[in-house]
């Protein structure tokens, strides 16, 4: 069971936000947000509603498609990687 106080239904989200099912549907797709799919719908975590405004955004307001989202997602993903290890080589050399 959806433990709904944690989740809203991709149709109350997509409403709120005034964009398509479609889209959301899209994300997850394509890996970059992760529905919970239960006998009573489809619903999106609280959690993944920052990526859904940021992936959001970079659609409609700056015009990029899916594949140019997985793209940056992949690029962000790589860029905190290697942030984690600089972070830990730099506290191994004691700075």
């Amino acid at each position: 069971m959806t433990d709904h106080i944690h989740s809203i239904s991709v149709e109350q989200c997509c409403s709120y936000y005034s964009i398509e099912v479609a889209f959301v549907y899209s994300l997850n797709e394509h890996g970059l947000i992760e529905l919970i799919r239960q006998e009573e719908g489809t619903f999106i975590g609280f959690e993944q509603l920052t990526d859904l405004e940021k992936y959001m955004h970079m659609h409609y307001d700056l015009d990029i498609n899916i594949e140019g989202l997985e793209t940056i997602a992949h690029l962000l993903r790589k860029v905190q990687t290697l942030q984690t290890e600089i972070r830990t080589l730099r506290n191994e050399l004691g700075q």
